[in-house]
């Protein structure tokens, strides 16, 4: 799979280093989280896809039908093809770890991308994801560190699904933090909080 499959940005970091790759949420773009991934991890090489497909003119990683009601088949599609996206761009790198960081939409193809390729990834910070199936994992999740942010009054990601999917990674062996807010579907200065101490191994890897 090429490098090019997606438009995307990227943040030049330490050769050999750890990589973060960034996903959007709906409506965003491939800068809408680069902000983000300085503050958390300054100066480690990202990089930002745009995702491929259009609702109503907003990116998206996958297509759905409603909220909350996924195209199953596309997401697997589109999942593979990213998947072969993050594998290329690794090749080049050869980082010493890659990191995913996705909001919304964007955590929900990277837990789709944990789920089907779980080696990918050594860590990976899923913001407010919406997971609305059983996860069916291609493979082993032992010790794959995962944290999820998720707010308690969340409208689009409804906390019980939050707690599901925390549920169902933990049953699989991840090694799980789960970090709350009182408010909705926003970022909140505690879950960035909890990112930064969840990074803090690999920002001082670098």
């Amino acid at each position: 799979m090429s490098k090019d499959s997606y438009t995307h940005t990227s943040l030049p970091g330490t050769p050999g280093g750890p990589l973060m790759f960034l996903f959007h949420g709906t409506g965003g773009n491939e800068n809408q989280l680069l902000g983000l991934a300085i503050d958390l991890m300054p100066g480690t090489a990202a990089i930002s896809p745009r995702g491929d497909v259009s609702e109503h003119g907003a990116a998206r990683f996958f297509r759905r039908t409603g909220e909350g009601v996924y195209d199953m088949e596309d997401l697997a599609a589109r999942t593979r093809t990213m998947a072969g996206f993050v594998q290329a761009h690794v090749d080049a790198a050869k980082p010493s770890s890659v990191i995913g960081i996705g909001f919304s939409n964007g955590a929900n193809i990277l837990a789709s991308l944990i789920f089907a390729e779980p080696k990918l990834f050594d860590a990976a910070v899923l913001m407010h994801p919406l997971i609305p199936f059983e996860p069916q994992v291609e493979g082993d999740l032992s010790g794959k560190r995962i944290l999820i942010t998720a707010g308690r009054h969340d409208p689009i990601c409804p906390p019980n699904l939050t707690s599901r999917l925390e549920s169902h990674l933990r049953a699989l062996k991840a090694d799980v933090t789960l970090e709350w807010h009182e408010g909705g579907h926003e970022m909140r200065q505690n879950e960035l909080v909890a990112a930064r101490n969840f990074l803090a191994p690999y920002r001082n890897a670098q």
